[in-house]
């Protein structure tokens, strides 16, 4: 697809030398894109903001959050990786690693069969790790499902995955009782932000993963 409201289409250049070769994924954000680093000739992957003022003030916070995780070691702490932000116009631009595909569409191009056991254990390890890092500073994703989970290559066995999608996270000080955030499916009934939800929470991923399909469909 292309992006009329941002009148962003394949071979646009952003900023000064990042030339759009794919769209990987929309949102009411905007849009992410593959491009290229033409000083470079990297692949990378940028999420495209929108210039509308309450969608930059939400990009300001992710760039917040994210700075709070550049004390952790991307690899080891199973999260994507961050290479900056720059400006396009008026639009936020966040740079990113790029990564091989999302969980959701690995799990259907395996004929949407869900994973065994045996692949599901690893990458329920991985994601708890993952958390476990970002609650070491302090931060909460806050939208931990298929679609922000990716793989880092498709053809490793076992797959390495890694957390992406900052932009509901916050700081855990910031979180109260009785607020909803994240994406509906995935929140626990009481819409609370408690241990116990978080456990919901990784339990409807759990048989999202296993089975290709929701407990609640």
């Amino acid at each position: 697809f292309s992006s009329d409201e941002l009148e962003i289409v394949e071979g646009s250049i952003l900023g000064k030398h990042y030339k759009v070769e794919a769209f990987l994924g929309e949102g009411g954000f905007g849009i992410v894109a593959k491009c290229r680093d033409t000083t470079t000739n990297r692949a990378v992957a940028i999420k495209v903001n929108k210039s509308d003022p309450d969608i930059l003030q939400q990009a300001h916070v992710e760039i917040f959050i994210l700075e709070q995780l550049r004390r952790l070691d991307p690899d080891a702490a199973n999260i994507v990786q961050w290479n900056g932000f720059f400006h396009d116009g008026e639009r936020v631009c966040l740079k990113f690693e790029l990564l091989d595909q999302c969980l959701w569409d690995y799990i259907r191009d395996r004929n949407k069969q869900g994973l065994p056991i045996s692949e599901v254990r690893p990458i329920l390890g991985q994601l708890t790790n993952a958390l476990s890092h970002l609650s070491s500073v302090g931060i909460v994703h806050a939208d931990l499902k298929p679609a922000n989970i990716m793989v880092v290559n498709r053809h490793e066995s076992p797959i390495k995955v890694k957390l992406i999608d900052f932009g509901l996270a916050c700081p855990a000080s910031a979180v109260m009782p009785g607020e909803f955030v994240g994406t509906v499916g995935y929140c626990a009934p009481e819409v609370i932000s408690t241990t116990l939800a978080s456990q919901f929470n990784n339990g409807t991923l759990t048989y999202d993963i296993a089975t290709f399909s929701s407990p609640f469909c």
